[in-house]
């Protein structure tokens, strides 16, 4: 659906509204009842039940066969040759769906299946629910030939809009766009990494339109299907060349549907701020899309919503464990419940257990040669709530909150307990009232008055770039030849972050004067964005083991190298610093930078990151030789970040 900006939407993130609650009949007469853990409500999938039993037997299949209503049971899902111990491991073998005859009580099913000595528990079939518009608003293009975007590696026309990659304050963007409010990747793609072809993201979403220009190179394709109506593979899926449609069991779709029931392409925008294709002179780039070179990260197509349908338990888990088994890294999960409707760990695991079995095995699953485990990543919400929905809340799970190009949190988005990290998510009401603001990405062009471009606004957009700088730091590791537990890793990643907290102290939202937004106080959000917003290089220093220290654009300064130097640094003699050409330019250097007791001297002019190397005497005031006692030169690799604020702790988090 595409409309003109003209009244205020929370466009982008796809969230379900799932009604969950205990059995309320009494419990006392009949205990088995806990053993059903929600109850069927408006939110429930019609004629759909699932089971899991306390062990795998045909009798304990034919007991569930025997029940009055039920036609057919057939494992939630797909048992693949050599996952069969993960399989048991995570009891996703125990896992059953019933089909019911046509009016069976369901109702009274559940309470006859929970009285089952085999059965462990028993879960209504959810209908998650979108409480997004997904409104998108289309971009075209000048006809002016391609060129390199200013101070970009890469000729992606687009990525000048791109503000999210790279803002520059650009007031055309907003009039309060502030410097530095982005991801901090340009410097990553130039001297470190733009991706790794072997690291698989899948995007659990609407499906991603695996033929658009600025993706196809990028998607992920099955090495062992074909497209014949035959399963070639035997991983229990006809068909799956780019991914699963797990809505319609079948080919992955982007276009379907009519009227407001139509898809928005919110997979296939996601997608693309993953890792549309870079430096291959068409469009958008991508966080992760490589360098032209056939070097970008895999997009999978896990697609669990089309049209008005999808996004159920059976869906969702089903998705979880597709993507486990075929490969991914990562999944970037822009969709969750509303917010509150689920308020603690404890509930969800007890009322989602389906889904929270398939998604400890995807966390589980080692698919590339630097972690235990995949990454999962999810949006926290756009309720505009003080905490975030479910899944993404979970303890172990990365939640991502949004900001707009002001570098302030965006008016729709969840923040406090549960967001963990930040990420540009866009926000089009601020002054002046234009979509540029928002994030730029691809998006189908059968839904987007023929423009294969557009922007969306949600804290589904945030998700995609945290996802997008995982896969990134996957890359990284695995090029430096080092291995993490997923548990480092994800450590490493929510480091990796700027503290917003100066900003929101001083900042204040400008909004259009005709946009009907209800701000909250910006004293709200203090402390309350997770860790700060994503940083890529800081966390591909992070990778590496070498500390960042945070200058302030526009300004002389002194940064301390006990960091790289101990805290005996001002007693050392420095001998040399070593800046190139590539790190001057990115730092927009002033003047030479000079080193006077232990601290490092340095005017940087712009936003930016780079590497330095300073050298050092341990133990002398000269280095010792043939002819002479003296000391050993010591040489270390200082990494600079200059933002356009440096937090009161010098920005050490």
């Amino acid at each position: 659906m595409v409309k003109q900006l003209l009244v205020p939407a929370v466009a982008g993130l796809c969230v379900v509204s799932c009604a969950v609650r205990e059995d309320s009949s009494p419990q006392g007469a009949e205990p088995h009842l806990s053993k059903i853990i929600n109850t069927k409500t408006a939110e429930t999938v019609s004629g759909q039940l699932l089971v899991k039993l306390n062990d795998v037997s045909d009798k304990s299949v034919s007991e569930m066969m025997a029940l009055e209503g039920v036609e057919d049971v057939q494992p939630l899902f797909v048992s693949v040759p050599g996952k069969e111990e993960m399989e048991r491991r995570f009891e996703l073998d125990r896992w059953y769906v019933l089909g019911l005859s046509e009016g069976a009580d369901e109702t009274a099913l559940a309470r006859n299946l929970s009285a089952l000595a085999a059965v462990r528990a028993v879960q209504y079939g959810l209908q998650y629910k979108r409480a997004s518009d997904c409104i998108t608003y289309p971009y075209f293009p000048s006809e002016e030939p391609a060129v390199k975007a200013a101070a970009s590696v890469f000729n992606d026309p687009m990525l000048k809009d791109q503000w999210h990659y790279a803002n520059t304050g650009d007031q055309s963007v907003a009039a309060s766009a502030y410097k530095g409010a982005d991801i901090d990747v340009q410097n990553v793609w130039s001297t470190l990494t733009a991706g790794d072809n072997s690291i698989i993201v899948a995007v659990i979403d609407e499906g991603v339109k695996y033929t658009h220009p600025d993706l196809v190179a990028n998607m992920w394709t099955n090495p062992k299907e074909t497209e014949n109506g035959k399963d070639d593979d035997g991983n229990g899926y006809e068909d799956d060349i780019h991914g699963y449609n797990f809505v319609d069991n079948g080919p992955i779709t982007w276009a379907e549907g009519a009227g407001k029931y139509i898809d928005s392409g919110h997979g296939t925008h996601c997608a693309g701020t993953i890792a549309a294709v870079n430096n291959n002179g068409v469009g958008v780039s991508g966080v992760a899309g490589g360098t032209g070179n056939s070097d970008g990260v895999k997009i999978m197509s896990c697609q669990i919503f089309s049209r008005n349908s999808g996004g159920s338990t059976i869906q969702t888990a089903r998705a979880y464990k597709y993507a486990a088994d075929n490969g991914a890294s990562v999944i970037s999960c822009s969709f969750g419940y509303n917010a509150g409707v689920i308020k603690s760990d404890g509930e969800y695991k007890r009322k989602c257990l389906a889904e929270y079995d398939a998604l400890k095995y995807f966390e589980a699953t080692k698919n590339n040669p630097v972690l235990d485990g995949g990454v999962a990543i999810f949006a926290a919400g756009n309720d505009a709530t003080n905490y975030s929905a479910y899944p993404g809340a979970l303890s172990d799970i990365i939640s991502v909150s949004s900001f707009g190009p002001d570098y302030l949190p965006a008016y729709y988005t969840n923040y406090g307990p549960g967001c963990n990290i930040a990420a540009p998510g866009g926000e089009a009401y601020l002054n002046p009232w234009t979509p540029k603001s928002m994030v730029l990405s691809t998006l189908p062009s059968e839904l987007n008055d023929g423009s294969d471009y557009g922007y969306m606004q949600g804290t589904s957009m945030a998700c995609p770039h945290v996802s997008g700088i995982a896969a990134l730091g996957l890359s990284y590791a695995k090029k430096l030849g080092k291995t993490f537990t997923l548990r480092e890793f994800k450590n490493l990643l929510l480091a990796a972050s700027n503290d917003m907290d100066p900003r929101i102290a001083s900042g204040k939202k400008d909004y259009h004067s005709l946009a009907n937004v209800q701000s909250i106080p910006m004293s709200s959000y203090r402390h309350k964005m997770g860790t700060g917003s994503i940083d890529a290089w800081k966390f591909m220093m992070n990778i590496e083991g070498i500390p960042c220290l945070i200058a302030e654009s526009g300004k002389n300064q002194w940064l301390s190298l006990d960091a790289y130097f101990g805290t005996a640094s001002k007693s050392l003699t420095f001998t040399e610093i070593e800046v190139s050409k590539e790190a001057e330019s990115a730092l927009g250097l002033a003047e030479t930078p000079y080193i006077k007791y232990g601290k490092l001297w340095v005017h940087p002019t712009k936003c930016g990151s780079a590497k330095i190397k300073v050298n050092a005497i341990a133990g002398g005031d000269s280095l010792g030789g043939e002819s002479s006692i003296g000391g050993m030169e010591i040489s270390r690799t200082i990494s600079i970040i200059v933002r356009s604020h440096v937090s009161e702790n010098g920005g050490w988090l």
